[in-house]
């Protein structure tokens, strides 16, 4: 398991934890390979909190979910039910067991969801540990026809496949691969960054050319004043002209009129 180089995620589907891990396990194939990732242990004979360490494998904390390899209990053999109690709480189903479906449509396994409580039954506290437990079909052929759907179909109990993590609120916990829905988003959002920034890149613009305009109606009725003001000059200067002509004219008639 520590030869696996860093860096590596395993986010495996439903559907290749059924067909590909636990079905290689049930067949007896791969033994090697699928245990580096997937290691062997009893669920149950630890607490949650203590099967990382007591069963280290090559992906798992940090967020990330573990994933085990779980025996069939001898008790579950002689046509008991299985024992869910361990040291510090116990296992409790929560709703109803589901399937399992291929790419196809095709029932491939079982799944059932379990939450883990601190305590003895049933005054247990609940906790945030979850597990999920698969199951293969006994007659999953990769290569058949999808028929159809067979309310019949019997799980191999030989070994069952444990998912166990943390409750986490992110909706793609099982599952952080690039997505192109992601990428879109992203998209969409550099976007509408993008327009957002034109908008108001525009709204500048507008905004520096109201004020080129107010500085032009300025400038205009400025020197508009200043016409104004020349020609009333232009105007007194004229009508001081005139005062002295007319002064000047009637001095020559006193003149005239006293030589007479």
């Amino acid at each position: 398991m520590a030869e696996l180089p860093p860096g590596y995620r395993f986010y495996p589907t439903e559907e290749e934890l059924v067909r590909f891990y636990l079905r290689h396990k049930l067949d007896g194939s791969r033994c090697d390979d699928i245990e580096r990732v997937i290691p062997v242990a009893d669920v149950c004979s630890l607490d949650p909190w203590q099967l990382p360490e007591a069963h280290p494998a090559a992906f798992g904390g940090d967020g990330e979910p573990w994933f085990y390899f779980c025996a069939r209990q001898d008790r579950e053999a002689r046509g008991g039910r299985p024992s869910r109690t361990t040291p510090s709480g116990y296992w409790k189903a929560a709703g109803t067991p589901g399937l399992v479906y291929s790419a196809d449509g095709r029932p491939v396994g079982t799944k059932k969801t379990m939450v883990f409580y601190c305590g003895r039954a049933p005054a247990g506290a609940k906790t945030d540990w979850k597990m999920n437990e698969y199951r293969a079909f006994d007659d999953d052929d990769a290569d058949a026809v999808a028929p159809a759907p067979n309310p019949f179909l019997q799980a191999r109990s030989e070994f069952s496949l444990c998912r166990l993590y943390t409750r986490l609120d992110n909706l793609r916990q099982f599952d952080r691969r690039p997505c192109t829905a992601a990428r879109g988003s992203a998209s969409q959002d550099l976007a509408s960054s993008s327009a957002a920034a034109a908008l108001a890149n525009e709204d500048d613009e507008a905004g520096r050319g109201q004020k080129r305009k107010r500085h032009a109606a300025t400038d205009g009725t400025s020197s508009s004043s200043d016409d104004a003001d020349r020609s009333m000059q232009q105007q007194h200067q004229e009508q001081g002209d005139a005062d002295e002509e007319l002064l000047g004219d009637m001095a020559d008639w006193a003149e005239f009129l006293d030589w007479i």
